[in-house]
């Protein structure tokens, strides 16, 4: 079944083309990130094998790397990098990759610091805090080893950083425009402006930013650097109004010298204006399509299609951690069950659940909880010819695809989060005018929620009404609703994502150059 809408299209790949040629004329581009767009194991024969890298960032940007000629530089993430990295220490290394057009420098750490930064700091840490994922009067606990991990291992590896991307820009003749992502590498534009005080700094922030008083929750030293050099940057980009809005109101409380004014959104400091800017990151609307009809997803949407029973489908696609708020969703599917008697053995409940940080005991606990519910249901409810909930629980990215297209309701309760891209993804798929029901913290629900049935996603009950809602939904009333959220996600597909990000930094260089020839 053929799968995607006709709707307006955002920029075009030869507006991605025009755009890096007008900003590489002016600028070289260094682009920063924990994990890069290549990553390699060692071969039997001892011998590097490279492959696509894993991760958000690496997927967002690989149209920039078969675009534009710039550097990435990123953590070597395991002995085939290390060894990389090793047989390159001198230069960049030209990515393998078909259509890639960068060259890969690999930031090589002792095993025990990048352990401290990123086992320590990075995800327990800053992830957590950013998510507003604690239970205070208990974690965290912010003991000695916090501290280490901050000074022997977040500062250590973000000065790496730092040190290449200025080796880097030095080799060029060209000023340097250099991208930093995430939360990983927070310190790197206040390192980069010490030494490269002409070059322009662009930091994207991919998760959430909380509110100056959780920030509080750690220790004021480490909020400030955080802060202070994010002011460095004279870009720094955000999800959402309400992270920007966090953003400008953390700094206001943590960098005492820096004046913030709200009607621009500029932080002023020294002789650096930082531009808060959002961003939402979106997804490769024809790629997503692309794969939605490859053969092995159309073999999946045969299985699945023989999996449905009754009227109706609820789809689920999340990794199955906290933060995604899968009980919740469930507990909210066997209240309609017990609610509407009526309902039961026409609606069934496709979950595809990929296991996350399996290491990590809270993440164990929470898939227990998972299947201990799933099963509850089941029991409850099924019958010989029907079965509630049918879990995947696999990472099994096209067989997702194709249950994207079965849904009549697709459900996205997550807690807060940077972005869902699942809520962007299956409306550009489905084939039954499903319907969005949409937690009102997802990073999503910004643009989508035209389209989209807001739910709070702690209000188990609300949950309920609002699948109820759509399942008995109008046909003419689900077809306005699937129409608008797919068109939203044609006009602001990743490549506006990432045209939006270069023209603000060939306007930056503008000005800049403008700056410079007055004085």
């Amino acid at each position: 079944m053929e799968s995607g809408r006709v709707a307006a299209a955002g920029p075009a790949m030869s507006d991605l083309d025009s755009i890096c040629q007008s900003l590489l004329s002016q600028r070289s581009l260094i682009l920063a990130s924990n994990r890069g767009p290549v990553e390699h194991n060692v071969a039997p024969d001892g011998r590097p094998d490279a492959r696509r890298g894993s991760g958000g960032i690496v997927t967002a940007l690989n149209s920039l790397a078969q675009t534009a000629p710039f550097t990435w530089i990123a953590s070597a993430m395991g002995e085939g990098d290390r060894l990389v990295a090793g047989s390159h220490q001198d230069s960049p290394y030209k990515s393998p990759l078909p259509g890639h057009k960068i060259d890969l420098r690999y930031v090589v750490t002792p095993r025990r610091v990048y352990h401290k930064y990123y086992n320590v700091l990075c995800n327990p840490l800053l992830w957590f805090l950013q998510h507003y994922m604690w239970n205070p009067p208990y974690n965290p606990n912010v003991d000695a080893s916090v501290h280490d991990a901050w000074n022997g291992g977040y500062i250590p590896v973000n000065r790496a950083f730092a040190q290449e991307v200025v080796q880097q820009a030095r080799n060029n003749e060209m000023p340097p425009v250099v991208i930093g992502h995430d939360y990983h590498l927070y310190l790197l534009p206040g390192m980069v402006r010490e030494e490269l005080p002409e070059s322009i700094i662009q930091h994207y922030v991919h998760i959430p930013w909380p509110t100056p008083r959780y920030w509080q929750m750690i220790p004021t030293y480490m909020s400030r650097q955080i802060c202070s050099s994010l002011a460095s940057a004279d870009v720094v980009g955000f999800q959402t109004e309400q992270d920007r809005e966090s953003f400008l109101d953390s700094v206001e409380s943590f960098v005492p010298d820096a004046t913030v004014d709200r009607a621009s959104c500029v932080v002023h400091r020294d002789d650096i204006s930082s531009h808060a800017r959002v961003y939402p990151l979106s997804i490769n609307v024809d790629e997503v399509q692309r794969i939605a009809n490859s053969p092995r997803a159309l073999e999946h949407e045969e299985n699945l299609m023989s999996m449905r029973r009754g009227a109706s489908t609820i789809v689920r696609i999340d990794r199955a951690e906290p933060n995604k708020n899968v009980v919740r969703g469930f507990k909210a599917f066997e209240l309609l069950l017990n609610r509407f008697p009526d309902l039961q053995g026409k609606v069934s409940f496709l979950a595809f659940l990929v296991p996350s940080r399996t290491h990590i005991r809270q993440y164990q606990r929470y898939m227990d909880e998972i299947r201990q519910l799933v099963n509850q249901i089941n029991d409850r409810f099924g019958t010989e010819d029907w079965q509630p909930i049918t879990t995947f629980m696999e990472n099994n990215y096209t067989q997702a695809i194709a249950g994207m297209k079965l849904y009549d309701v697709l459900l996205v309760n997550s807690l807060i989060e940077g972005m869902n891209l699942v809520a962007k993804e299956g409306p550009v798929v489905n084939t039954r005018d499903g319907v969005l029901v949409l937690s009102e913290t997802s990073g999503a629900y910004e643009q989508l929620r035209d389209g989209a049935i807001p739910v709070s996603p702690t209000d188990v009950e609300g949950t309920m009404e609002a699948l109820y809602a759509a399942i008995t939904m109008s046909g003419e009333e689900r077809k306005r609703r699937a129409t608008t959220l797919a068109e939203s996600v044609n006009r602001q597909d990743i490549m506006h994502w990432i045209c939006r990000q270069l023209e603000d930094l060939c306007n930056v260089c503008q000005a800049q150059t403008e700056e410079n020839t007055l004085d």
